[in-house]
């Protein structure tokens, strides 16, 4: 039976629901990655339960063991870090080297004596300073937006775990009774689709990490490994992740070989790497896990990025997700279930 779709009533719903997004993606981004994350501990949390622990106990345990992860990637790396710190007067010098080249190379081809050359990098740092004055600003108020947002999603992610049954009610209560066993469905699927979403997640951090040790083991970089398996779980932090996890590598090309050529081969690498990742490795792993339509995956990358930045190129895929399940069990929403799914889960029109 064919109905017809009110495409500008769909139109409407959409540039709503962007507005609401956009502005109030202060109070949406944490709340969205604590319902992500209480959606992936609550199994773990329910067993802990019936085992006996206490709520709190079980969801105090959980948050602890979420945290562990991050606590060791970042003691391995400041680790590292203080290890890489005894090279730094090697690589102090060669710094001061390569520096004292350039400005010679510029006076020989360019004309540009000694003096020029000062006055010029006096007034770069002029401007510099002015610029960085501003980004420091800038990275202050991130980072202290980043330690606000550290507190309280853990909070909302305790909370909404504890009081799960009570905020369960009233989702029911906004619908009339013969639709709460579809809600309930919907529900339990939401919470495996999010456990898809973090598997999803895992495989890309374990290719990531094999072509980044891969590369690096074939430009002979020393503990190619280690770096490798960094930089790919960095890259959980859009854009920034990749460029501290390659800043080590190059270093030590650059010390161990004494060579301009190693530190850009590691640039060459992780950037191939990261292109792969977000425009292949990202898409395909976790479309094929969340059975979403890998155009609408990229799709939903580019929105998530416009309307709530990299927080957004992350939470918007298992949005995706969801709506597709609300879709797949109302027939008004048929368009966009079948625009979602995959290729496998439409049937060909039979033959006639």
């Amino acid at each position: 039976m064919r109905t017809d779709i009110n495409w500008l009533k769909w139109l409407q719903y959409i540039v709503l629901v962007s507005v609401v997004l956009y502005f109030g993606r202060t109070l949406f981004i944490p709340l969205s990655f604590a319902l992500l994350i209480s959606f992936v501990l609550y199994p773990v949390c329910r067993w802990l339960e019936k085992k006996g622990w206490p709520r709190w106990a079980a969801i105090l345990l959980c948050l602890l063991l979420l945290l562990l992860l991050p606590a060791v990637l970042v003691f391995l790396l400041v680790r590292q870090m203080l290890r890489f710190g005894q090279e730094w007067p090697r690589l102090q010098a060669k710094l001061l080297h390569a520096w004292s080249s350039l400005r010679l190379y510029v006076e020989e081809h360019l004309g540009l004596d000694m003096a020029r050359q000062a006055d010029w990098i006096e007034a770069m740092a002029r401007d510099a300073a002015v610029t960085g004055f501003t980004l420091v600003q800038e990275l202050l108020y991130t980072s202290a937006v980043s330690v606000v947002l550290l507190v309280l999603i853990p909070l909302y992610v305790a909370l909404i775990l504890y009081n799960r049954e009570q905020l369960s009610q009233a989702l029911f209560s906004l619908f009339p009774s013969q639709a709460h066993h579809n809600i309930r469905q919907i529900l339990r699927e939401t919470i495996t689709t999010y456990y898809n979403f973090i598997k999803g997640m895992m495989i890309v951090y374990l290719v990531v990490g094999v072509l980044n040790s891969l590369g690096l083991l074939l430009l002979g970089i020393p503990h190619a490994v280690f770096f490798g398996i960094v930089a790919s779980l960095l890259t959980f932090i859009p854009y920034v992740g990749i460029t501290i996890g390659a800043l080590l590598p190059m270093a030590v090309a650059w010390i161990t070989y004494d060579s301009v050529w190693y530190p850009i081969g590691v640039v060459a690498v992780f950037g191939l790497v990261q292109y792969l990742e977000a425009n292949l490795i990202f898409p395909l792993a976790v479309s094929y896990r969340l059975q979403v339509n890998m155009l609408f995956t990229l799709l939903a990358i580019v929105a998530g990025g416009i309307l709530w930045g990299a927080s957004g190129m992350i939470l918007f895929i298992p949005f995706l997700a969801i709506l597709k399940l609300i879709a797949d069990k109302h027939e008004q929403m048929r368009p966009v279930s079948l625009f979602l799914s995959t290729a496998r889960e439409t049937n060909p029109p039979e033959q006639k």
